[in-house]
Formats: C-alpha cells, sequence, structure tokens
C-alpha cells in the first residue's frame, strides 16, 4: 500500500481498514499531543493519562471525522476536552496539582552546560516562576497560552481546535498574556516575557 504523505490520508488509510495506519497517527502526535496536555494540567502523570485517553477517542470516533478541519485541530480539540475534564473532576475531588521532584527538577537537566552555575540558577528561577504563573491562569486563557506560545499553534489552528472564533483566540492571548505580565512582576521576573 502507498505510504500516506498527510494525516488526512492517514486517517482514510485507518477507515479502510488498514491497521497500521492509526499507530502511524499517533506517532506522529503523541509528543505534542503530551505537550498540551502536560502545558494544560502541570503534572507527567497526569498528561501521560490525557495523552492516552485523546487517542482512545480519536480512535473510537475515527468515523466521526469529517475532514471539514485538520486532522491536527481535531486531535488538539479531542486533548484540550480531556484536559479540561480532568481539571474538573480534580476541582470536584478538591485536588491541588502537586509537582512530582523529577518534574520540579527537569528544567536543570534543560539548562546549558556551559553557562556559569548564577547564570543557571537566574534561568531555572525564571522558568518556575513562568510555570507557576500559567499554572494559575484560568483554563480558557492557560490552554490559548501554552497552544501558542508552547505549542507554536497558529492562531486559526487554535481557533479551530477550541471551535471558538479567530477574535476571541486573540483575544483571551492578549488578556492571558497581560495577566502573566502582572504575575510575573508580583515575582520580581517581568523580564520572563
Amino acid at each position: 500500500m502507498e505510504t500516506a504523505t498527510n494525516d488526512e490520508q492517514v486517517v482514510e488509510r485507518a477507515l479502510s481498514g488498514d491497521p497500521e495506519a492509526f499507530g502511524e497517527l499517533v506517532r506522529r502526535w503523541e509528543r505534542r499531543i503530551f505537550a498540551l496536555s502536560f502545558g494544560m494540567l502541570g503534572r507527567e502523570e497526569d498528561a501521560r493519562d490525557a495523552t492516552q485517553e485523546t487517542f482512545l477517542a480519536a480512535f473510537r470516533n475515527l468515523r466521526g471525522f469529517r475532514g471539514e478541519a485538520k486532522v491536527s485541530s481535531w486531535l488538539h480539540r479531542i486533548a484540550v476536552n480531556q484536559c479540561i475534564t480532568r481539571q474538573r473532576r480534580a476541582k470536584v475531588r478538591s485536588e491541588t496539582p502537586l509537582e512530582d521532584e523529577a518534574e520540579k527538577n527537569a528544567a536543570v537537566f534543560a539548562l546549558p552546560v556551559d553557562a556559569s552555575p548564577a547564570r543557571n540558577a537566574e534561568t531555572l528561577q525564571r522558568t518556575q516562576a513562568v510555570r507557576r504563573a500559567v499554572g494559575t491562569l484560568p483554563p480558557d486563557l492557560r490552554q490559548v497560552v501554552v497552544m501558542k506560545e508552547f505549542e507554536e499553534l497558529t492562531f486559526q489552528e487554535i481557533a479551530d481546535a477550541l471551535e471558538i472564533p479567530l477574535s476571541t483566540v486573540k483575544s483571551r492571548l492578549y488578556t492571558a498574556l497581560r495577566q502573566l505580565q502582572m504575575r510575573l512582576q508580583k515575582f520580581g521576573d517581568s523580564q520572563a516575557i
């Protein structure tokens, strides 16, 4: 069988009964969906679960994919819904997201080896301040920031994934960035944005 060159063709192959096609779609999108989930949920374990649930939901609803949206927007929308559902469940149970020690220290390994210890400490503090600030945003603002700034999606891709108008995406991003700036000034780190 001919190799698919785009996601829509992979979906068509999966719908036609190709047992390897959906696995190809998962391989293509797994990292980005995980990154989006992690950005929204803040915990690696929750992000892994949300990523898995995203692909399970996509597989179950593959026949419902109509092609008027891009596969990427469809997957992002499913992931956002999974994250929102997890956030609501956690709120109902009055849970607060706790960071694992490994997640807290993960930023240390991303620091440049040749930088001074003082510079690395400053970078780490900034990274943690930004992460805390993003985590305090309301979910509707946080998801737009994560999708635009971390996932580097276009405004239109975000609008498609969230099924909201383009102007709403821009407005939410502007509001979120203003709130982040104010929060980071409280941390004494307004240069982090």
